[in-house]
């Protein structure tokens, strides 16, 4: 199963970003740091969003408390809730309540799915419905995919140097579907899933096809990201980060390219290598800066 095979439009850099000036997703919280003089940190915020398809109670996830639509609609289509002809008539979010209701034309239970349940590494609890592994076999990614290392290169320099909340506050994963070296949609989330779903709900709404794009995280490359990379279509998975075993393994048996510690000038390919045109010596990418090391924040930097 795939979201699309069509051919896609041309998309722009940073279509869709974060934005870490909007107040409703840190706080400032005072401390004292190792020297005993006061700080004060900007924190990520975190708060309960409880999911419901038409009538029915799904789940109620921790999320920074943006874009709750997308958010809503990724989770259910990451969990063959909705269905690529589904129609969707609406979706409330009351910020109140704490809700946010999706529903369709076609009349959905869930009941039984929701009994059997994968508790995955992600943080924050992630959980995949058992139906999803039943169905992995299914899916078929685009072979003629292509990620040049030049791409590779120049995205992973730009999503690292985009202003963002991780750089304000720290403790966010973050999320970026691109298109050759357009970084096209930053999502983030304290949980990396989160951001997965974000996304994956803005290409079903604005009907983006999957097949010729990349996807990256900030994350590990874990059988979760692997999984739903894969549901979502994306032919290609990038992280900054390392690899866990079953995400390799589940990797090469969907035929999924998997590149991790892509950092600078270094990157390394367990999956899918007959995906990658090396047209760019190692050596002429631009080395990363220490200041956009992803291993702490601005926030944190300027109370050093």
């Amino acid at each position: 199963m795939t979201l699309s095979n069509a051919p896609a439009p041309r998309l722009p850099d940073f279509h869709i970003r974060p934005d870490p000036d909007d107040a409703r997703l840190s706080e400032a919280v005072a401390g004292t740091d190792q020297d005993g003089r006061r700080v004060d940190l900007r924190v990520v915020s975190e708060r309960a969003l409880t999911l419901f398809l038409n009538a029915q109670e799904i789940v109620t996830m921790m999320t920074i408390g943006d874009r709750p639509d997308l958010l809503a609609v990724g989770y259910l289509i990451n969990q063959n809730m909705l269905r690529p002809d589904d129609i969707i008539t609406g979706i409330d979010h009351d910020e109140d309540l704490e809700i946010v209701v999706v529903r369709t034309e076609r009349a959905t239970d869930y009941e039984e799915k929701m009994k059997k349940k994968v508790r995955t590494s992600g943080c924050a609890q992630g959980t995949v419905f058992g139906d999803v592994m039943d169905r992995f076999d299914e899916i078929e990614l685009a072979p003629d995919a292509r990620i040049h290392t030049s791409w590779l290169y120049a995205l992973t320099k730009k999503i690292n140097t985009q202003p963002s909340l991780y750089l304000t506050a720290g403790a966010i994963h973050g999320c970026v579907l691109c298109q050759e070296d357009r970084a096209v949609a930053y999502m983030e989330d304290v949980g990396r899933h989160n951001a997965v779903d974000k996304i994956a709900g803005w290409m079903w709404l604005n009907n983006v096809p999957a097949a010729d794009k990349i996807f990256y995280t900030t994350g590990r490359l874990t059988s979760e990201m692997v999984i739903k990379t894969a549901m979502m279509g994306i032919p290609i998975l990038v992280s900054r980060s390392g690899f866990t075993a079953w995400g390799v393994e589940l990797a090469r048996k969907v035929g999924l390219t998997l590149i991790g510690r892509a950092r600078g000038q270094r990157f390394v390919v367990l999956s899918g290598t007959e995906r990658v045109v090396f047209d760019m010596d190692a050596k002429d990418a631009e080395p990363e800066e220490s200041k956009h090391r992803r291993k702490g924040s601005k926030a944190m930097e300027s109370n050093a």
